[in-house]
């Protein structure tokens, strides 16, 4: 016969959550913006606007992760998409204010790795 663990303590548990609280924003946080490529698309875009092929040049990806890539980030809101479509039709993307608030981010990061990472 099998037994049920025990019933977990709910006063512990929100005595963890309270203790934590300030870390579940920095776990949010880097699920949001952690992946790989979307952390090369990002600092990439702190230069400002570029055409789709301009990043897949200067990021190196293919066609189909940059593409899914800047849907993930346009529908998280770090990420602008405009299209113009006089010929050639092109797409441009730019960080949108969401975005552009994670610059002081990147060059923290830069400035860590920098003196810590070597």
């Amino acid at each position: 016969m099998a037994t049920q663990p025990p019933e977990a303590d709910t006063s512990e548990d929100t005595e963890v959550e309270r203790r934590n609280s300030d870390v579940c924003n920095v776990v949010g946080a880097v699920e949001q913006m952690g992946a790989k490529w979307k952390l090369i698309i990002l600092n990439d875009l702190r230069d400002g606007e570029k055409r789709f092929n301009e990043l897949k040049r200067s990021t190196g990806a293919s066609s189909y992760t940059l593409s899914r890539v800047l849907d993930d980030l346009e529908a998280e809101g770090l990420v602008d998409n405009h299209k113009e479509f006089e010929s050639p039709v092109a797409s441009y993307y730019a960080l949108t204010e969401k975005g552009s608030a994670l610059c002081p981010v990147f060059e923290a990061l830069d400035q860590w790795g920098t003196d810590w990472a070597n």
